[in-house]
């Protein structure tokens, strides 16, 4: 009796643990991840269009210098996700002679990922300082990115950091260790409920047999 009460209680304890895993692993995966596939050329090489890109959720706090994110834009009267890359933050003086590199509050950008090894793409230069609260945005292929140069005249080409929906993720291993939660945590949930039932079966089974009945005594009739 004790051994299967002990199996009982092994089962149901790996069973919900295996339970919780799973459904904490999933709903994380859901609210804080995210999938998109490329449609433009804008990021191009980094991301090519077709491209199948994971994300994680962020708000405005936790944007970067360098981070590639998808943010909401507006697109005559339309509002459409857009990958581009952060060059510039609030307060930051981002300047660009023509066919010269992109230079961040005086500092020259080393930027390995641009198309073409092209940091400008365009004849055009700019210099501006980055209202509070917004992003200067710029796409990878720098001749064929509709971004933050495309409205210098309007909040110095600033695009609100709000509008920051995810980050492209540079290092899976986090998801990746979500998903080989959710996996492990449902084969636990799975052998947890193999193994109470099991036990409940060996009850069963010991039920189904009386016990041995002791061999009546002989007498000697008289």
């Amino acid at each position: 009796m004790t051994g299967r009460r002990g199996s009982r209680l092994v089962g149901r304890v790996l069973g919900a643990a295996g339970l919780t895993a799973a459904v904490g692993a999933v709903a994380l995966l859901r609210t804080g991840y995210t999938t998109a596939t490329v449609a433009g050329d804008s990021m191009n090489p980094t991301y090519p269009q077709g491209d199948r890109v994971y994300f994680e959720r962020i708000d405005a706090s936790e944007v970067g210098r360098g981070d590639v994110v998808l943010h909401r834009a507006e697109d005559r009267d339309e509002i459409r996700p857009l990958l581009r890359r952060v060059i510039g933050m609030g307060g930051d003086h981002v300047r660009q002679s023509p066919g010269g590199p992109v230079t961040v509050n005086g500092v020259p950008l080393t930027e390995p990922y641009v198309k073409d090894g092209d940091p400008s793409g365009v004849p055009l230069g700019y210099d501006v300082v980055v209202p509070e609260g917004t992003l200067f945005l710029l796409g990878d292929h720098r001749a064929n990115s509709f971004d933050s140069r495309s409205s210098l005249d309007e909040r110095s080409g600033g695009v609100a950091a709000t509008s920051v929906e995810a980050r492209a993720l540079d290092n899976r291993a986090g998801l990746l260790l979500l998903v080989l939660t959710a996996l492990i945590g449902l084969l636990a949930t799975v052998a947890g409920s193999v193994i109470e039932i099991a036990s409940r079966g060996t009850r069963r089974a010991s039920r189904s047999f009386p016990p041995a009945q002791p061999p009546a005594p002989s007498g000697v009739d008289r």
